[in-house]
């Protein structure tokens, strides 16, 4: 007999000797009098047997179906032996449609050696932040490379794009390598489609950070702002760093969850490159925030829109300022450029001039706004690129891109 059962069976025996009532009995074991009075009479009738719970022995009525347990785990061995038992359970039940909780899943995986269970976490202590009240106030960003086709097609990365206060995806595109252009294309994107936030959140990559701002760097134009940050400037979107992965967490959890579950469902669907996994983004990205999102402690949308007077070809551009020489002359990547203009000379020596590149390659000399006629005067041969580490697996697994055009 259990604990209780003994509990019950000495109950009975002082209703027996009548040292306690039946009302007492009741308080005492937390039953009603009812129950009390029913325990009394198969107590009298059969003794202490009667007390014994008649269910022990017996398979539960709530046990899962051994058919289902065989075709459920059929399907996990067949389709999804290395998914997690969440996501292997989201599939038995939005796919093919068996009705079984995650727990079961997880142990039928346990049982077939297809899932270890996990001991728990060494809990880490870390300075908690408040998420933000509006959507839109502030979006964390990252890029995430990894094998997203695994062995299917070539590494690449995954921009990311989280809003703060409702852990909604805002933005998933793949790229090549975490670039200046790449950055600027998804923000485009981005912007067209919601609005300008208040500030992005990304990490101290060099694409939105210049480490030493004393020695400007090229891809800043000389000032220690980097082109990236200088576009989100002109966008009036502030750009932060954080100081550490963990600062940033809630996109590198994103960046977890999506290794995980993104890659297996990227098997799933047969995908194998970067056009098509991106046509396949905006429809996975919709599920995922119906069911992890949340709804802001606020209903103000902080994003703003954009606006006529914004000209996102030239904010979205390379950018660098320039100084005219005694003949007209200015380099810029290694290209000399003449100015062929119908005034004096003398009027533009010495004069600030703004160079614009397109992604395209196409060139554009400024001055005080107003577009200058030029020549290439002379074109260097190519020297050695210095690129950071992050981009060198992808520089080795992709094909070499056409040199940009430079249109007179």
């Amino acid at each position: 007999m259990s604990q209780t059962e003994l509990s019950r069976l000495d109950a009975m025996q002082q209703l027996q000797a009548k040292s306690a009532t039946q009302t007492q009995v009741a308080q005492r074991l937390d039953l009603s009098v009812r129950q009390v009075k029913r325990l009394w009479r198969g107590y009298r009738r059969d003794g202490p047997k009667a007390l014994v719970s008649q269910r022990r022995g017996r398979a539960s009525n709530h046990q899962l179906n051994a058919a289902t347990k065989a075709e459920a785990l059929k399907l996990i061995q067949n389709h999804y032996a290395d998914f997690g038992p969440t996501l292997a359970h989201e599939k038995l039940s939005e796919v093919h449609h068996l009705r079984l909780s995650p727990e079961s899943v997880r142990q039928l995986m346990i049982g077939a050696g297809l899932w270890r269970a996990k001991r728990a976490r060494t809990f880490v202590a870390h300075q908690m932040r408040q998420r933000r009240e509006r959507f839109g106030e502030l979006v964390q960003i990252d890029g995430s490379p990894h094998a997203w086709f695994e062995e299917r097609g070539p590494r690449c990365t995954l921009l990311v794009f989280i809003d703060d206060a409702t852990g909604r995806l805002n933005h998933l595109q793949f790229v090549p390598a975490e670039t200046t252009w790449a950055y600027m294309n998804a923000t485009r994107d981005y912007v067209q489609a919601h609005g300008r936030p208040l500030a992005f959140y990304s990490d101290k990559h060099s694409v939105f950070r210049v480490p030493d701002t004393q020695s400007g760097g090229s891809s800043g134009g000389g000032d220690g702002v980097t082109q990236y940050s200088r576009a989100l400037a002109e966008l009036d979107i502030q750009i932060i760093c954080a100081n550490t992965p963990q600062a940033k967490g809630r996109v590198e959890r994103a960046n977890l969850t999506l290794q995980d579950r993104l890659v297996k469902e990227l098997r799933l669907q047969g995908i194998h490159d970067l056009e098509t996994a991106n046509r396949f983004l905006p429809g996975y990205r919709e599920d995922l925030n119906r069911r992890h999102a949340r709804e802001p402690r606020s209903s103000q949308n902080a994003h703003r829109p954009l606006g006529s007077q914004l000209n996102l070809d030239h904010i979205f551009s390379i950018v660098a300022a320039r100084v005219l020489s005694k003949n007209l002359t200015l380099q810029y990547n290694k290209v000399i450029y003449q100015i062929q203009t119908k005034r004096p000379h003398y009027a533009l020596r010495s004069k600030p001039v703004v160079v614009r590149e397109a992604q395209d390659g196409t060139i554009t000399i400024a001055y005080k706004g107003q577009p200058l006629a030029y020549t290439i005067f002379h074109q260097q041969s190519p020297q050695a690129k210095i690129v950071s580490a992050k981009e060198v697996v992808t520089l080795e697994l992709a094909p070499q891109t056409k040199t940009a055009k430079r249109p007179h």
